[in-house]
């Protein structure tokens, strides 16, 4: 049994966390193996969206906890150890971003500290009614400093403290209100759902989806003025493209587009 299946349907991959008795948590095996399916998904041009899930009661419960207590038995403390899974971890969760096909959460159950960063990571979420979303490691006396990078990325900042210091979950209601996920929706429709997005996203011009999401982050990080000259720049480059003269063609003469995208 593989700790993380992939089933692509057409243009769609989708990705499952599959360790249930482990509630899913990124373990070393976990995130190596998320790791690889990301790298060569970075490469694939028939992939147009892809989706993250899990199996069990949980999404995904954060880190390995007894994996983590191993590492501790180092000489050094487990110094080396963290400073390495830290670091790993981070290149998953940059990973998400740095793909050039949208990535969809499908949460449900739980999904905590860097689970939550998991779903905050993504670009996009549909999450089951009743899942809770937590950053709780102050529970335990570990502040989930690096998923807070994600969460605060994703809520405002005064509702990300709060969770952070106070290691309380929020519900899906909640986590839709403060935005760290577009859509709530009763369990048995939860797939369905999620399946709805991505046929949605996965129908338009993958050319136009891919520079889009790579803009849409890129003048997140600049100055007003900046993020209008660049993205000024984007649009020529999208609107020199032949599918998006067919694209703009087709709507005017009232046809479906006839695009060469792969």
């Amino acid at each position: 049994m593989a700790i993380l299946e992939r089933s692509d349907s057409g243009a769609i991959a989708r990705l499952t966390l599959n360790h249930p008795e482990k509630l899913n948590a990124l373990s070393d095996a976990m995130m190596a193996a998320l790791q690889e399916q990301f790298d060569a998904l970075a490469q694939d041009d028939t992939i147009r969206v892809v989706i993250l899930a899990g199996t069990g009661k949980a999404f995904c419960a954060g880190h390995d906890l007894k994996e983590m207590t191993q590492g501790r038995q180092a000489a050094d403390g487990g110094r080396a150890y963290f400073a390495d899974l830290f670091t790993r971890c981070g290149r998953v969760m940059t990973s998400i971003r740095n793909l050039p096909q949208p990535v969809i959460a499908q949460p449900h159950g739980i999904a905590t500290a860097a689970g939550c960063q998991l779903v905050a990571s993504c670009d996009m979420a549909v999450a089951a009614e009743g899942t809770r979303f937590g950053v709780n490691g102050v529970n335990i006396g570990l502040f989930c400093s690096t998923p807070m990078v994600a969460l605060s990325r994703n809520i405002p900042r005064k509702q990300a403290f709060e969770m952070l210091t106070t290691g309380q979950f929020i519900d899906a209601d909640r986590a839709l209100e403060l935005g760290l996920i577009n859509r709530a929706v009763p369990h048995d429709d939860l797939e369905a759902a999620t399946d709805a997005l991505a046929n949605t996203v996965a129908a338009k011009l993958g050319a136009a989806v891919r520079i889009g999401k790579r803009a849409f982050y890129d003048q997140l990080e600049m100055p007003l003025d900046q993020a209008y000259a660049y993205t000024g720049d984007v649009m020529v480059e999208n609107m020199l493209y032949r599918d998006t003269a067919e694209g703009i063609a087709a709507f005017l003469e009232k046809r479906s587009p006839d695009w060469d995208q792969t």
